[in-house]
């Protein structure tokens, strides 16, 4: 002899409910692992292009001012295993541009330090850029506070530089 009670309505109600919060858990589950995956395939090639970018338009900046010393800045690369960069501009209006990619958790950090010539202590200032799947398997860079989207190493390489070229913050 078996029995079979009906199941009430609110527990229907209730499961389905779970059922559909586990649909976007599984699809946020699948969105991050893609992301995390084209992270990985094209993250360091990224940083690499924007390191590149950074180079050309220093040099283009610097070939403006000839044997003006002011305007010599130099640009190192990191010695991390992700890249990133670290530009400097020489006093007057000293600026020190560090560029930290994180590949792990998809971001870098863009910090700069201006060092004025008043003897005022230096400020410093940092940007959070991550990098975001368009869904369209290909990265892009966007600026953390602001959601400013950077589509290319160009674009974020004219906004990472200009107040290192004019010394001043944003």
């Amino acid at each position: 002899m078996s029995t079979t009670a009906a199941v009430a309505p609110w527990i229907k109600k209730i499961a389905d409910e779970e059922r559909q919060r586990d649909a976007v858990r599984m699809r946020d589950e699948e969105m991050a692992a893609r992301k995390a995956d084209l992270v990985r395939r094209n993250g360091r090639r990224l940083v690499d292009e924007l390191g590149a970018a950074v180079r050309r338009d220093l040099e283009a900046f610097r070939d403006e001012f000839p044997g003006d010393p002011a305007r010599d800045m130099v640009l190192e690369a990191a010695a991390a295993a992700e890249g990133g960069f670290v530009v400097r501009k020489p006093a007057p209006s000293a600026v020190l541009l560090t560029v930290t990619p994180n590949l792990e958790v998809a971001a870098m950090v863009c910090h700069y330090r201006f060092t004025p010539t008043n003897a005022l202590p230096p400020r410093e200032d940092r940007i959070h850029v991550m990098f975001t799947d368009d869904g369209s398997e290909s990265l892009q860079m966007k600026h953390h506070g602001t959601g400013q989207l950077f589509a290319t190493a160009d674009a974020l390489s004219e906004f990472l530089l200009v107040p290192v070229l004019t010394g001043r913050p944003r």
